[in-house]
């Protein structure tokens, strides 16, 4: 038991520390998005409302993969979608943020589309970025994220914002990073095209 209270220590400990840095760079507004880490069959996902900037071990709930859980009415109204990606990948870590170039560019492209980045960076570690379909905490949602990043690290939900996982919390905070740069690159680029 006492082995597994420290894990859970540090799990939610890493995951303050990239609700803060995910706040700090603009990538999500403090009451908005989600973290989530899975442990065997559990994962801790922060709660519904929970600045990312404030994270706490009082903000952090324990919910179960496999099956629903009563924990999941006061966990993220993204836990449904969380789950299910564990379930269909090999995702150790999920953020999930409100990047706003991602958002942007997702509604110049449309659900069921993908982002097509223009940076070299872009185009050699996310490629195609699927555009998902699917109202927020849905189980649509759910199975058509969890299909897309089956065979990618990275996707954005259409007007709502970027799903990023990961082996580590790390690894998801720079695919998202990257989602977010490929985005803005394209946008500007495009926007300068036009005025040309």
């Amino acid at each position: 038991m006492a082995l597994f209270l420290h894990i859970s220590l540090k799990m939610w400990q890493e995951m303050a520390k990239y609700g803060r840095k995910l706040v700090e760079h603009g990538l999500v507004e403090s009451n908005f998005g989600n973290i989530s880490v899975r442990a065997g069959d559990k994962m801790l996902i922060t709660r519904s409302g929970t600045a990312l900037d404030e994270i706490t071990g009082d903000n952090v709930v324990e919910v179960d993969i496999r099956d629903t859980s009563s924990l999941d009415i006061i966990a993220s109204s993204e836990t449904v979608v969380h789950r299910e990606i564990y379930r269909k990948t090999s995702a150790l870590a999920i953020i999930h943020a409100h990047c706003p170039y991602a958002v942007v560019e997702s509604l110049l492209s449309g659900a069921g589309k993908v982002i097509l980045p223009v940076d070299s960076e872009g185009q050699y570690f996310l490629g195609n970025i699927p555009v998902v379909g699917g109202g927020i905490g849905s189980r649509e949602l759910a199975e058509n994220l969890a299909d897309s990043l089956s065979g990618q690290r990275g996707a954005v939900v259409f007007s709502h914002g970027t799903f990023a996982i990961g082996r580590t919390l790390g690894e998801a905070y720079i695919v998202t990073t990257q989602l977010e740069h490929s985005c803005r690159i394209k946008y500007l680029y495009e926007l300068a095209k036009v005025k040309q």
